[in-house]
């Protein structure tokens, strides 16, 4: 089979790799790149725990190619973090409870970031619509939504990001 060579930013840093085409991204960036906080639910886009920025827009990496992403920008869980600080996505999550198992949370995380990354000030319905293609199955979405209002607000006093 034949081998590509990518070239992708993953979380600001320029990484290459040589993949198979069938590679699935969410294999690139966790068993290549090892960067294993993008979960692996169900293969079929149906949960979302895979869920990661591709050029600012938050795609389910268990049904994108590696060389797909060939010359673009990848945001993962791990890249919200900046200099030993939680994102306010993060920390609304901690502050309200947002997680219970933990499995969809990455997921959620980048889906919520990614809203409040065009919409500073989402209704609960905006946030409920932005996360509708995300899947929990534990906390029944109310702390999530609470974790992404939490987010919004603290980014419009001006916190990072």
């Amino acid at each position: 089979m034949a081998v590509h060579r990518i070239r992708v930013k993953v979380n600001g840093v320029d990484r290459e790799a040589e993949v198979e085409p069938r590679l699935l991204l969410v294999h690139l960036i966790r068993d290549v790149l090892q960067l294993t906080g993008t979960h692996i639910g169900c293969d079929t886009t149906h949960c979302g725990a895979c869920t990661l920025l591709l050029d600012g827009r938050p795609v389910k990496s268990c049904t994108v190619f590696a060389v797909q992403a060939n010359g673009r920008d990848i945001l993962t869980v791990e890249g919200l973090e900046q200099n030993g600080k939680l994102h306010p996505i993060q920390e609304g999550f901690w502050q309200e409870h947002g997680l219970q198992c933990g499995f969809c949370t990455p997921g959620m995380l980048m889906t919520g970031y990614a809203l409040l990354q065009k919409n500073p000030r989402p209704s609960e319905h905006d946030i409920r619509v932005a996360i509708s293609g995300n899947l929990c199955r534990c906390t029944g979405y109310v702390n999530i939504v609470k974790s992404v209002e939490y987010a919004a607000a603290k980014l419009r006093e001006g916190g990072p990001r």
